[in-house]
């Protein structure tokens, strides 16, 4: 009997010592899953700080590299619109800038840095085109690009393309009379702003032979030019001895900086006269810092040539 219970006693310890060697299992992997879970946790804290930073991919020198946004807008700022310009016409591009690139990376668009897209320049650029000014520059710039971070414009929820071009004749263009496609918010609108800049219209004189063949005209001469013209005096379609061009692609062919253009000529020469410079579409840069010198914010500036948009915040 003696016996017995000894081995039911010895049985019973042995039980327990595989039950607590199991135990110490258990607690070892548990140790092991919750170190799992802290170290996952801590990824995913350094992957929301990344996404805290949002990125652009671009074209630079060639070379796709991905940009944090904000520094991408204090490039594109300072290549796109003059350093002097007021402060709160730096900041309205770099709201339109800012939506501008969104817009292209919702699509998975890389962003050429050039002024098919926007054009960028980084800091040693920035040091070649402002010299001494350097410093006070780039702080003026950064400081509009920080003080409207993260924000963007949409129309009916959706981010807008926010075209925007250097100075108009007056009045900017209907989307649709450039890119094809009519938007609600690219309408054209007032910007008799503009009409204050000395330097916004361009006399250029060519010979007509030189004209005919910049635009594949095998003509010796000009025998008859008809011109079909927007409601802002801009050229939607032209026909020149019955060869017809779009506007824009006559503009891009004669390299002229606006589509309004007067045309004369006589048997010798063409005399081409412009007013304004770029396609025309969104805002006028010229005409944004015209609006803040007479006192306009960056958002009402914004509002005036995008016409019911949103300004809201990424961040």
């Amino acid at each position: 009997y003696t016996m017995k219970k000894k081995f039911i006693v010895f049985f019973i310890m042995f039980v327990i010592l595989i039950y607590s060697y199991k135990d110490k299992i258990t607690i070892d992997d548990s140790d092991l899953s919750e170190n799992n879970i802290v170290d996952k946790s801590n990824a995913n804290d350094k992957d929301k700080a990344k996404d805290n930073t949002i990125y652009v991919s671009a074209l630079v020198n060639n070379k796709k590299t991905d940009l944090s946004l904000e520094d991408y807008i204090v490039g594109v700022v300072s290549c796109e619109m003059p350093a002097s310009f007021n402060i709160e016409a730096l900041k309205a591009m770099s709201v339109a800038a800012r939506t501008y690139a969104l817009y292209k990376s919702e699509r998975n668009k890389t962003l050429k840095t050039t002024t098919d897209d926007q054009c960028y320049i980084d800091e040693s650029a920035m040091k070649e085109k402002w010299k001494n000014n350097f410093d006070k520059y780039y702080n003026k710039i950064n400081n509009a690009v920080n003080d409207t971070k993260g924000e963007y414009m949409i129309y009916n929820d959706k981010t807008i393309i926010a075209f925007y071009f250097s100075i108009s004749n007056g009045k900017t263009e209907n989307v649709e009379n450039v890119f094809s496609q009519k938007l609600d918010y690219l309408v054209s609108v007032d910007s008799s702003w503009d009409k204050r800049n000395n330097n916004n219209e361009k006399d250029v004189k060519m010979k007509v032979s030189d004209f005919l063949k910049k635009l594949n005209i095998s003509d010796e001469r000009i025998n008859d030019i008809k011109i079909d013209r927007s409601n802002t005096n801009r050229i939607n379609n032209i026909k020149i001895n019955n060869k017809n061009y779009k506007g824009t692609k006559f503009r891009s062919l004669l390299n002229l900086k606006s589509t309004d253009i007067e045309i004369k000529y006589d048997n010798d020469y063409v005399y081409l006269h412009t007013v304004g410079y770029g396609h025309g579409v969104g805002m006028s840069q010229y005409g944004a810092n015209y609006m803040a010198q007479d006192g306009y914010k960056y958002e009402d500036i914004l509002k005036h040539y995008y016409k019911g948009v949103k300004i809201v915040n990424k961040i």
